[in-house]
């Protein structure tokens, strides 16, 4: 729906750029941070952080604000409204079983995945990931099944906005090479990831699309690329993966 300009809050707008400076490598900004990473001027930066702490989202200690866990009522109030997580849930503590390797479900968020469920077998990554977790959708086997999905537009659109970094020497940077790679996954119908995110990590993903074709979410298992390599991946999880790919395009609207 199209949206006028007397339509919206400019205010509110600003404040949720501000709030979405925070993240894993910011968890604490200065008023000076918040307006180079939300692209506002100091001034409006300030009012905005100072306000979050008056509401009780961000605490602030006379330098530094940082989010409260009052914050996760946001967060919470999507995840509880839609039925994806617990309707995937079940289904990824089985797979997660079978395979006998963490298994992971996430959605498309502009340019990153947004994990909506888990089931851990052993941490895998140096980071925790839980739902509400964000990993840039480049480098991540999920986030390439996700981009798989879109039409050629708006892949290069989510590319170019993404910060191409390598995090490991094995991550793909170069946007041909990616978009190539974004092909190759819409041909097989799956991506594996070769310690791209991180050294000793790989994974494969698979889509899950609903009763009408279209992609929903993305599924993934994750193992140790000593215990499970790369080349493996397919031969050991496809098979349970796409079962319940196949299991769950009837049950989701």
């Amino acid at each position: 729906m199209a949206v006028g300009e007397r339509d919206l809050m400019g205010g509110f707008a600003k404040g949720l750029k501000v709030l979405e400076a925070f993240g894993p490598e910011h968890q604490r900004l200065s008023i000076t941070d918040a307006a180079e990473l939300s692209g506002l001027d100091r001034a409006t930066a300030r009012r905005c952080l100072l306000t979050l702490a008056e509401l009780g989202y961000a605490d602030y200690d006379g330098k530094f604000f940082s989010l409260t866990p009052k914050i996760l009522r946001i967060g919470h109030s999507w995840l509880s409204a839609t039925p994806l997580p617990v309707l995937l849930q079940p289904h990824l503590d089985q797979l997660s079983e079978r395979v006998g390797h963490s298994a992971s479900a996430s959605i498309l968020d502009n340019t990153e995945i947004v994990y909506i469920a888990r089931a851990a077998q052993k941490r895998v990554m140096s980071i925790n990931l839980m739902p509400g977790s964000r990993l840039p959708a480049y480098s991540a086997s999920m986030g390439r099944v996700l981009l798989a999905a879109l039409p050629e537009a708006e892949v290069d659109a989510i590319l170019l906005g993404s910060r191409l970094k390598a995090h490991t020497p094995h991550t793909l940077t170069d946007v041909p090479a990616l978009k190539a790679e974004i092909g190759r996954v819409r041909e097989q119908g799956y991506a594996v990831i070769d310690q791209e995110l991180e050294i000793g990590l790989c994974s494969i993903a698979v889509p899950v699309r609903n009763d009408r074709g279209r992609v929903v979410a993305a599924i993934n298992v994750g193992a140790p690329a000593a215990i499970l390599p790369a080349s493996g991946l397919p031969g050991h999880c496809l098979p349970a993966m796409l079962e319940m790919q196949a299991r769950l395009k009837p049950l989701l609207p």
